[in-house]
């Protein structure tokens, strides 16, 4: 599943460097998440790091991408460029 920043936000420009995948951006009048670079962290850590910092509890699932925790590890090595390829993976070779 996605995340979403609610209309809650109040810019306080913190989730945004932690997310190890870049998914998070400054919209018009809030920062939004993109839902094909959001893993949740999975992959890099146990729970979500944008959740774990904001202030004012504003960053929910996205109910329209929801996605098991298999599917985002796909999606995680997915954008780490690990997707197998062939016997291997492409850090492999």
């Amino acid at each position: 599943m996605a995340l979403l920043i609610t209309d809650e936000c109040i810019n306080c420009d913190v989730c945004e460097p932690e997310c190890p995948n870049g998914a998070i951006t400054q919209g018009v009048e809030i920062y939004v998440i993109e839902p094909g670079k959001c893993t949740e962290c999975v992959g890099h850590f146990d729970t979500p790091q944008c959740v774990e910092v904001c202030p004012v509890d504003c960053i929910p699932v996205n109910p329209d991408y929801v996605e098991s925790r298999d599917q985002l590890l796909r999606k995680y090595k997915g954008l780490m460029g690990l997707a197998k390829v062939g016997a291997g993976t492409a850090r492999e070779r």
